[in-house]
């Protein structure tokens, strides 16, 4: 038996997905900005290290993850950060991340990738460098 919505009442899409990652490509300007939501684990890693290897792999790549949305990283994460902050530096250009929240912020500070990788506060921090 199919489910009737209540009169009445709205269901709000979450902001991010219960399980998985979701990444959204966008450009401003010259620089890529890859908007991640849910979380970044040995599942999902995948998905975004698809994402960077098609940004990072241009001539002087610039690129901005917004994490404002990441509920949780693992060492998986970590790992494809590192990777794809080399290939940009590599190739003559960088890698940002913008608005952590706090337990993923908590993460790159622990493993010290905070000193490897610029981090920003914001989207407009991260872009502006």
């Amino acid at each position: 038996m199919a489910e009737e919505p209540l009169v009445g009442t709205e269901r709000a899409e979450p902001a991010q997905p219960p399980d998985g990652l979701s990444v959204l490509s966008a450009a401003t300007g010259d620089v890529h900005v890859l908007t991640l939501a849910g979380e970044i684990d040995h599942h999902t890693g995948d998905e975004l290290r698809r994402a960077l290897d098609g940004v990072t792999g241009a001539a002087r790549p610039r690129v901005v993850l917004d994490m404002h949305q990441v509920g949780f990283m693992d060492s998986s994460g970590i790992n494809i950060l590192l990777t794809a902050h080399r290939a940009a530096t590599d190739a003559d250009g960088w890698l940002r991340l913008a608005a952590p929240t706090a337990s993923v912020l908590r993460t790159l500070q622990l493993v010290g990738v905070d000193t490897v990788i610029d981090c920003h506060s914001t989207l407009d921090e991260a872009l502006a460098g």
